[in-house]
């Protein structure tokens, strides 16, 4: 039975931006102790002849940093819902290098889930596309991306090299985003609590899911504006008045400078984030002529040990369904 929360939520996962940004208590800095552990772990899987993603978990071993990983895996479900990692020594590493430590961290905080429908475990996020072209994916482009969730329980990003200008990760509470609409827009919460037509990439048709869905005492949310209206149009349903207006108030809240916190993924930093609780966008950006100092990051989707129970009118979704091969 869809659950209306009608109280403010309490909680570390209801930050705003402009109380995060003056300080750095919200990154965590590796030590020399952990990053000695991860290269430990990634000669191990050198020595195996092996590449990510292709290698499991006890190919990286990294049993020291058991207590390190758990705390990781609890802040994003229990705690701000997000992590930033700073410290890891780029400047040491081959990309090649680089990717088997993001990888294989990944594989002891969750379960790898595929990004696109080949299948891919490990994303690169750079400027390879066509913006012109619609069936472009916007992280392939240096063009704006709007504020949205993807389709998993956590993404990562590892940062290799940054952009000459501009590409600044932003993250916002769905949390505080939730509260401000409670507090003092209450008329749109039950439109929020609808289910609505989302189109999803790698499927065919739309399918319906609220907004906010609120479960077993944790709120989660859903949001891509553009899938939204996409999948109205795919099943010829018009977007009404009071709907346009509270997706309208969403992105009006996730632009607001006070909930909004900014910043430049430096090289070696990774940020986490748990798709349920927090939504990620990213700037548009100039990148560098040469090929070798492009902007690139990878990307991970994580189904994770300890996510939350859904309710079943919010499905959980976590990665793209495979295309059958033709025998």
């Amino acid at each position: 039975m869809l659950t209306m929360k009608k109280e403010i939520i309490q909680s570390p996962a209801a930050w705003k931006g402009s109380e995060l940004s003056g300080s750095d208590s919200w990154i965590y800095y590796l030590s020399d102790k952990t990053i000695n552990e991860f290269e430990k772990a990634m000669r191990e899987v050198q020595k195996k002849g092996l590449k990510a993603p292709d290698f499991n978990k006890e190919d990286f071993p990294i049993d020291k940093l058991t207590d390190e990983i758990s705390h990781f895996i609890d802040e994003l479900e229990n705690g701000r819902g997000f992590l930033l990692l700073r410290g890891l020594p780029m400047e040491r590493y081959t990309d090649e290098e680089a990717s088997i430590i993001y990888y294989g961290l990944g594989l002891h905080m969750g379960k790898p889930v595929t990004q696109n429908p080949k299948g891919d475990l490990l994303g690169n996020v750079t400027a390879i596309g066509d913006p012109s072209d619609k069936k472009t994916r916007v992280y392939q482009t240096n063009s704006y991306l709007p504020y949205h969730t993807d389709l998993s329980d956590v993404v990562g990003l590892l940062s290799l090299r940054k952009a000459k200008t501009g590409g600044e990760s932003s993250l916002v509470s769905a949390i505080t985003i939730y509260n401000e609409i409670l507090e003092n827009y209450p008329e749109y919460l039950g439109v929020l609590y609808r289910p609505i037509y989302f189109a999803h990439l790698g499927e065919e048709l739309p399918t319906l899911s609220p907004i906010f869905s609120y479960h077993k005492d944790k709120l989660s949310c859903r949001y891509m504006r553009q899938y939204i209206e996409l999948g109205q149009e795919m099943k010829d349903v018009q977007l009404s008045n009071i709907e346009i207006e509270a997706l309208d108030l969403i992105d009006s809240l996730l632009h607001d400078e006070d909930n909004r916190l900014d910043m430049i993924l430096e090289p070696g930093d990774i940020q986490f984030a748990n798709n349920y609780m927090v939504l990620h966008s990213r700037t548009h950006f100039e990148d560098h002529e040469d090929p070798a100092l492009k902007r690139h990051l990878l990307r991970l989707w994580l189904k994770m040990p300890n996510a939350r129970e859904l309710a079943p009118e919010f499905p959980g979704r976590n990665g793209f369904p495979r295309k059958k091969q033709l025998s």
